[in-house]
């Protein structure tokens, strides 16, 4: 598998995109950080590096990183989309609570294995998916 910037860059290309400076910047922040980010906590990280880097630029760079495959947009049902990297990142689910929208990642073989025999049903191939459970947390619920 190539390297991060490497497919970026690729995908840039393919698009007859400039690959400048403030685009690889952003994609460095971004790989640098763990967990879900919105463009704004994004932007947040970015401008300590680069503070001539504009809001706007750190969004459209976050689409065109999530558009080439490196990360994935996330609505947890907060109505703020976030992005998480997919690059050398094992496959997780996601479970959010509706009251503190707390978000724990969740790891499961058999579920896993479910839908690998629910796609194999339907003669249909799976590229990718997301699962997201929506409910309430046990600290919510104690009080």
């Amino acid at each position: 598998m190539s390297s991060p910037q490497n497919q970026f860059l690729e995908y840039l290309a393919k698009n007859k995109m400039a690959a400048t400076e403030q685009r690889r910047i952003v994609l460095e922040v971004f790989l640098g950080t763990q967990g879900h980010h919105s463009c704004e906590e994004l932007y947040a990280h970015v401008s300590k590096r680069d503070s001539s880097i504009s809001p706007a630029t750190v969004y459209r760079t976050i689409k065109l990183i999530a558009e080439s495959g490196i990360a994935e947009s996330l609505d947890f049902g907060d109505g703020i989309t976030r992005f998480e990297c997919r690059h050398d990142r094992e496959h997780h689910d996601h479970l959010v609570c509706i009251r503190c929208n707390r978000r724990i990642e969740v790891m499961e073989d058999r579920i896993e294995e479910l839908q690998e025999k629910l796609a194999c049903k339907h003669e249909f191939e799976v590229h990718r998916h997301k699962m997201i459970l929506y409910g309430i947390c046990p600290d919510c619920r104690k009080q």
